[in-house]
């Protein structure tokens, strides 16, 4: 029998008899793995473990453990809740129900909408499909077939989607039991695959998400392996819940949405201690990188956005004025007025590279629906820098950006990955000018030792972008620092240096941001840590509660001292219970407060209560100054 090569995912390579699936190559590794398997990559391809191998290939055994592994285990149990609807809800019309973070969803147009009772039906009648063990089958069909079999059976959406397809497209079907669904796969082998299911809520959606469309009912749902990884998961959600920066930025006064400026933020006084501590953290770490802050204007005119290129390529999200009878836009980004700063003088060599540095105000168009408290709003301060540098110094910036993101997400105990985005669909500039600046950042980063995965398609219209994606205490991710480099703005804006021969010459260009948006930092800092902020960046730090009266004096002394060594204090001297004021304290989340007793007066001592410790006792005051003073320039 003929043999192929299989070339694995570490690159060591085994010989198989031509045919043999790829079911049979799991259990040749070893039993385990054929237990966890959930599909493949063949040659980049992602297929059903029932496909049989019949030449040289590549092959990547996909299980729960990788996201790909995950959106098939998912995809297959969105099938299953559509087996299930069909069987409890007759005459139910079929949308799409792929896989999403950590779920799926499933979009049908029933009768009468939805109800949380019948979602408790819907999952119960999940979990006998489970059990019946039905095998996901494939099978490809003409256009015809398709057209002939959905449309007979009434499935409005599923032609539509089959008409919009390619007219070379290969259309396949998956069937388990009496269910069948227009789908490219692949699946789990069989439903039994699927262990521990949970539906999650329901919601309505336009089909295709059009408004000219019908809106259908969409149930949303998770799945997992492990009734364990299913209770970890719903305990997340909880605990997202409870740490929600909207909900919290109002118990602890620090930030308000309002009717009369909706996706404005309006930041309060312990809000902006919070916001001033962040920034003046920013100012000091890029002073010593080298940096040099500049602002520039909110409004610009029009042409220097045709320029620079956003006018064609971002003007949906942009908001405009009339100034003397010519157009203007309030800015979406700084990047323009960064450059109208290098161009205002001549540069040599020798100047570059120039690191300019903005706390940028930014406003862009949002739809009202997209808003959700400070991570998505319609006003921003953007954390810019932009470096002007030799092509010879590209490199070299390049990882010092990455070592400055780096220490500033060290500071709040961020973990992070690394995307490497490439030319959008939509784009400025030649496939070669790209080529150039993508190699320029992969270099950096290998230089650098990171790891990167490729995002395809996802960088900015200028050029192509390196992403840092945080991770917070719940494991979820956020975009936020980001590092462009662009050969198109210096050219379109004819940027120059006068190199060492006495000619003009183009400078490479670096954007850059490290918090990204500062208000959306906040909403995350604000969730990761449940909004009980280390101390350095507490709005208040200490708070002094007296027991009675006689103790008003003497919390008087202490916050002025206090206040003496740039620690933020608040007295408590209201006439209630002490246990009543500890229990506020505790719901401000302040990291510190100090018991103010007839004892603490009479022996000039500080009755010390941390935040998660309780109490610490008695402290002589000069101590526990010295104590936070250390917890503060320690950023703790």
């Amino acid at each position: 029998m003929p043999m192929i090569k299989i070339t694995f995912r570490d690159g060591s390579i085994k010989e198989y008899p031509q045919g043999t699936t790829v079911m049979d190559i799991a259990r040749d590794i070893s039993p385990g793995l054929a237990r966890n398997a959930l599909a493949a990559k063949l040659n980049g391809r992602k297929v059903d473990l029932t496909v049989p191998v019949n030449e040289d290939s590549s092959i990547d055994i996909l299980t729960f453990d990788s996201e790909e592994g995950q959106d098939v285990y998912r995809h297959s149990t969105a099938h299953i809740m559509a087996q299930a609807v069909q069987r409890l809800f007759p005459g139910v019309k079929f949308g799409i129900g792929p896989a999403i973070t950590d779920g799926y969803y499933y979009d049908f147009d029933v009768p009468e909408n939805f109800s949380p009772e019948d979602l408790e039906r819907i999952e119960e009648e999940m979990q006998k499909i489970i059990r019946e063990d039905r095998p996901f089958e494939r099978t490809e069909v003409s256009r015809e077939e398709a057209l002939k079999m959905f449309g007979e059976a009434g499935e409005i959406y599923k032609v539509e989607l089959i008409n919009d397809l390619p007219e070379d497209a290969v259309i396949s079907c998956y069937r388990q039991g009496e269910f069948i669904d227009l789908c490219a796969g692949p699946h789990v082998p069989s439903t039994g695959k699927i262990k521990s299911v949970k539906l999650m809520n329901l919601a309505g959606a336009y089909w295709r998400g059009s408004e000219k469309n019908k809106m259908l009912q969409r149930i949303y749902g998770t799945s997992f392996p492990k009734k364990s990884l299913l209770d970890e998961h719903l305990y997340r959600i909880e605990e997202a819940k409870r740490r929600d920066h909207r909900k919290l930025g109002a118990e602890l006064d620090l930030f308000s949405m309002q009717d009369e400026g909706p996706g404005f933020p309006f930041f309060h006084p312990k809000g902006m201690v919070l916001r001033n501590e962040l920034e003046d953290f920013w100012r000091q770490e890029h002073k010593k990188a080298g940096y040099h802050e500049i602002r520039t204007p909110v409004i610009l005119n029009r042409s220097l956005w045709e320029q620079s290129g956003h006018w064609d390529h971002y003007r949906e999200n942009m908001y405009f004025t009339n100034i003397d009878d010519l157009d203007y836009a309030v800015k979406p980004m700084n990047c323009p007025g960064g450059i109208l700063v290098y161009k205002s003088k001549l540069h040599s060599y020798r100047d570059l590279p120039i690191r300019l540095a903005e706390l940028g105000l930014v406003h862009r168009h949002e739809l009202s629906g997209a808003l959700h408290g400070l991570m998505r709003v319609r006003c921003f301060n953007q954390d810019d820098a932009h470096i002007f540098m030799l092509p010879s110094q590209v490199t070299y910036e390049i990882i010092g950006v990455i070592d400055l993101i780096d220490r500033f997400y060290r500071v709040f105990g961020f973990e992070y990955h690394v995307e490497l985005s490439t030319k959008p669909e939509k784009a400025m500039g030649s496939d070669e000018i790209w080529e150039m600046a993508t190699e320029a950042l992969k270099k950096a980063l290998e230089t650098r030792g990171m790891e990167y995965k490729i995002n395809e398609g996802d960088g900015a219209f200028y050029g192509p972008k390196i992403d840092f994606h945080l991770r917070d205490c719940l494991g979820r991710t956020w975009q936020c620092g980001t590092i462009q480099l662009d050969f198109l703005m210096p050219e379109k804006f004819d940027l120059n240096y006068i190199g060492e021969d006495g000619q003009k010459h183009r400078p490479v260009m670096i954007h850059r941001v490290v918090f990204g948006s500062i208000e959306r930092f906040i909403g995350i800092l604000i969730e990761h840590f449940a909004g009980a902020f280390p101390v350095w960046l507490s709005p208040v730090q200490v708070k002094i509660l007296t027991v009675t009266d006689r103790g008003l004096k003497y919390a008087r002394e202490i916050l002025a001292t206090l206040e003496d060594n740039d620690i933020r204090g608040e007295t408590d001297g209201r006439n209630e219970k002490i246990g009543y004021k500890i229990r506020e304290a505790q719901l401000e989340k302040v990291p510190y407060m100090l018991v103010i007793g007839d004892r603490e007066v009479e022996n000039r001592t500080v009755a010390v209560r941390k935040r998660g410790e309780g109490d610490l006792g008695a402290r002589d005051l000069a101590g526990f100054v010295e104590t936070v003073k250390n917890e503060i320039a320690g950023k703790c």
